[in-house]
């Protein structure tokens, strides 16, 4: 029962398979002892000649009179949802007939990626083994058994028969209260995997050039870099151009002072690359190229190893990012990704140290607001900071300070994003919309913002 309470059904079914067979078999009893195969139940009731044909009669019985009635136990589809969420597949090994097992919890809106059925205590363990199961949950003594028997991370729950003591004594290395539990618990315990990993591999880069931006993701690798190599092994460079906002750098500046680290000011020239200047789909690639042929040799200058970015786990799989591409092929290093980090992974790592930078908004630069196919030079950029500058500000003096908000360049007219519970708000004040100047007109986006939206004017 650790996802589904079936014991309307298995009552309902037993009481059927009474009715067939002419035993009286306790339904009651039955549903107190879940958690072994079939058999071992029926072999209460039946001589053992008779077991094998009365469970064939039983899950005959389960799909017409159990299956439709199946209930998920509470909290149950919150805890595959978290298990998807870290990045997981949701295995499930069981007693039960596979095909009935599949049924029931397509029922309550489960679908996992693999079942295995009719397994139990030992049994389970080969499957768990054969589908490199890391951690297995169950509310049975013989669910702690399969898990120990497989080699995962055996996680008992005490919302089934047995309870923290017999669950431990099982071979139960943590014991959860209930699945509402699970979530919470899985969380913790990915991270602090994720972050030994990230310890380890910034252990074997010895000593690091971090391409800092002051995003969440750059600062803090930087200031987990320091914490595992000490600031002597670790440079903070944040790149100026006229795509990097002033209010950028000035919180690069003093987050790196915070941490004790050597914060270096390397100039990149993004403008003398065609690439970027035409400002096709493919801008990010010049920009990060630019970005890498500055750091590389200034790593080697200052003595450092290796170049880092703050690439993280989500960024592999967003699709389109050529900026990921250029700084791969010039051997920049991504150990966020590496340790498969994800953004809000990296957020709540961050708030343990108690960074400014938990829940700082993202921050691209200036050049991705422009209109793939406009060109890119100082005066646009220029000219959408002081936009952003000011509606920030008017925002603020109306009380209506957005999270996100971006200013795009669309040639001959500006399109603002907010967040999507102003912009219907911003769209009736022009009063405030008329802080956005230099465009030959300007538009809310009545969806909000939308990291990436540039991408959407892509064929």
């Amino acid at each position: 029962m650790t996802l589904l309470d079936a014991r309307r059904g298995i009552l309902a079914t037993f009481a059927e398979v009474s009715a067939r067979t002419g035993v009286a078999i306790g339904g009651e009893l039955a549903v107190t002892r879940l958690g072994p195969p079939l058999e071992h139940e029926l072999a209460h009731w039946f001589p053992a000649d008779e077991v094998d044909t009365v469970a064939a009669l039983y899950r005959e019985l389960y799909a017409v009179h159990a299956v439709p009635v199946s209930e998920p136990m509470p909290d149950a589809v919150e805890a595959v949802a978290a298990v998807r969420r870290e990045g997981g597949r949701v295995v499930v090994v069981t007693a039960k007939n596979e095909r009935l097992a599949r049924a029931s919890l397509a029922v309550i809106g489960i679908e996992p990626d693999v079942v295995v059925g009719q397994r139990f205590a030992d049994t389970k363990g080969d499957a768990i083994r054969d589908h490199g199961v890391g951690i297995f949950v169950g509310d049975h003594e013989g669910d702690m058994i399969g898990a120990r028997a497989g080699g995962a991370l055996a996680v008992g729950l005490t919302t089934g028969p047995h309870d923290a003591g017999t669950l431990t004594a099982a071979g139960a290395d943590v014991v959860l209260g209930a699945l509402a539990d699970f979530p919470g618990w899985l969380a913790d315990r990915v991270l602090e995997t994720r972050l030994a990993a990230l310890t380890e591999r910034l252990r074997a880069l010895g000593s690091v050039l971090v391409a800092f931006s002051g995003g969440a993701d750059s600062a803090f690798l930087l200031a987990w870099a320091a914490r595992t190599l000490g600031a002597d092994a670790v440079v903070a460079a944040t790149a100026v151009s006229a795509s990097l906002p002033a209010g950028e750098l000035t919180a690069a500046r003093d987050f790196a002072e915070r941490l004790g680290v050597r914060h270096v000011l390397p100039a990149t020239d993004e403008q003398s690359r065609p690439g970027y200047r035409a400002n096709g789909p493919d801008r990010c690639y010049f920009c990060k190229a630019e970005l890498a042929d500055t750091l590389g040799p200034l790593a080697a200058e200052l003595g450092l190893g290796h170049v880092v970015t703050g690439t993280n786990a989500d960024d592999a799989v967003a699709g389109f990012r050529p900026g990921i591409q250029a700084a791969a092929e010039r051997g920049a290093a991504t150990p966020l990704l590496d340790a498969g980090l994800t953004k809000r992974q990296v957020r709540a790592a961050s708030r343990r140290l108690g960074l400014v930078t938990a829940d700082k908004p993202a921050a691209a630069c200036l050049a991705s607001r422009i209109a793939y196919g406009i060109e890119v030079t100082p005066s646009r950029l220029a000219r959408v900071e002081r936009a952003e500058t000011a509606l920030r500000a008017a925002l603020a003096d109306a009380g209506l300070e957005s999270r996100d908000l971006r200013v795009r360049d669309l040639g001959d007219r500006a399109r603002i994003e907010v967040d999507a519970r102003l912009a219907v708000t911003l769209a009736a004040r022009p009063d405030l919309m008329a802080a956005v100047d230099g465009f030959g007109g300007v538009e809310v986006d009545p969806r909000g913002f939308r990291s990436g939206s540039m991408n959407e004017l892509l064929p």
